[in-house]
């Protein structure tokens, strides 16, 4: 019988890239409270932590085969630093620097494979991504083949077509930021993709 992975899933959300994973032990850390309830709704097999994952990959990366990191996104956003700070006179913000330290860290400590995702930034990428997939770049220690994914026009969807791209029901749920919450899912079937090339199906 296959091994089962051990993963851990940081800054898990409702768990978008999570959804289609097979055949693995996750341990999921969220820190918001009422996001990390409706992970473990969904995948209440998962070990849910909430808690600061930047201090958790540094306190617990070892107890792990591989890891999965998507550090927060929007001060990287080219869509918030071209559009709403240019034009629509959203507050500029320094880059949240969590993004290159966690891929530093993991590339020089962690001997397992590992991935951290985020968006495609406004900036030229301080550290090189190894490969971009639909509107995400990706640092990994793994050599991840390009693919083509159907386009991610979430822009302007609005909570019912994200429900329905994602396959999260979030109807019982009072989040004031529901759609943000599923705008930050990344796309189920890239999940599986990655997770794939360090796992392939038997």
């Amino acid at each position: 019988m296959k091994k089962k992975l051990s993963i851990l899933n940081l800054y898990c959300g409702i768990g978008g890239n999570r959804k289609n994973w097979e055949n693995c032990d996750v341990t999921a850390v969220e820190l918001d409270p009422d996001i990390a309830k409706i992970y473990q709704d969904f995948f209440p097999n998962d070990k849910m932590v909430v808690a600061d994952a930047h201090q958790y990959l540094l306190d617990h990366y070892k107890e792990f085969d591989f890891i999965w990191s998507s550090p927060p996104c929007q001060s990287h956003s080219s869509f918030r630093q071209n559009i709403c700070v240019r034009y629509r006179g959203t507050k500029p913000v320094y880059p949240e620097m969590t993004l290159y330290q966690e891929i530093l860290f993991l590339k020089y400590n962690f001997e397992g494979d590992w991935v951290v995702e985020n968006v495609k930034p406004y900036y030229k990428a301080l550290i090189e991504p190894t490969a971009v997939l639909q509107r995400h770049y990706i640092w990994s220690n793994m050599e991840i083949p390009p693919k083509e994914f159907e386009k991610d026009n979430i822009r302007k969807a609005q909570i019912p077509d994200l429900q329905k791209k994602y396959g999260f029901d979030l109807s019982e749920y009072k989040l004031k930021n529901k759609r943000q919450v599923l705008r930050n899912c990344v796309e189920p079937k890239l999940g599986e993709y990655i997770l794939s090339t360090v796992n392939p199906p038997l």
